[in-house]
């Protein structure tokens, strides 16, 4: 799909386009925004592993990129409970404004269009800007220990960008799939929208008393 054909679907729902068609290419639209994060990232983190697993350390940096891995489970869920549901009001100052102009839309309107294909995922340089400083920073470390932590990170939010993806737009019978679905999709709920910050993993929300309620669980559990 050529990239005009792409940006140009309806961002939109319209009552003369079926919802059918609508989610195929939301889809579509999304897909096209994750390619150059997935491209980018996934050839960085093959680069540095290639390198650490040549060094006589390929067991320390298997687990440097495991805790990287785990490190992104704590940061998905921050950054989506204090950030993407932040609220940074207009005001006075350079930085409010920033916080107001960059920071506010990025998840409310995925919450209103939960099917947008323009809000479901980030894009490359989303965190661009963060990477650049944090890879050179990374590299004043051997190469099996900082440089390959920060691969498990950014491969974990590839990973973790895709899943969102496929909870909104895929249909898998795979039962634990299903229940990732069912607890997210109550996430976009007006009941759920202040708890289940959680992805990849639930852990977190156990851990900052952020679950839904046991009756919702036990619910959303049952296949």
């Amino acid at each position: 799909m050529s990239e005009h054909a792409v940006i140009s679907l309806p961002l939109q729902r319209t009552a003369e386009v079926p919802f059918a068609t609508y989610k195929r290419r939301q889809a579509a639209l999304a897909r096209y925004r994750l390619y150059p994060l997935t491209g980018f990232y996934c050839v960085y983190a093959v680069f540095v592993l290639a390198i650490a697993f040549s060094t006589a350390h390929p067991w320390t940096a298997v687990a440097f990129f495991s805790a990287g891995c785990v490190a992104w489970t704590l940061v998905e869920y921050l950054f989506h409970r204090y950030v993407l549901h932040g609220r940074f009001p207009p005001g006075k100052g350079l930085i409010r404004r920033f916080l107001h102009e960059r920071l506010d839309p990025l998840h409310w309107d995925h919450h209103m269009r939960p099917f947008d294909g323009k809000h479901i995922s980030g894009e490359l340089k989303d965190i661009l800007p963060l990477f650049f400083v944090a890879a050179p920073v990374s590299f004043l470390f051997p190469v099996y220990t900082a440089p390959v932590l920060l691969a498990g990170v950014v491969q974990s939010y590839v990973s973790e960008e895709w899943l969102h993806y496929a909870l909104h737009f895929s249909n898998s019978r795979f039962p634990l799939f299903r229940r990732m679905k069912k607890y997210h999709l109550y996430h976009h709920s007006p009941r759920g929208i202040d708890k289940g910050y959680g992805i990849t993993t639930r852990f977190w929300d156990g851990v900052f008393d952020t679950r839904f309620p046991e009756a919702v669980r036990r619910s959303l559990s049952k296949n």
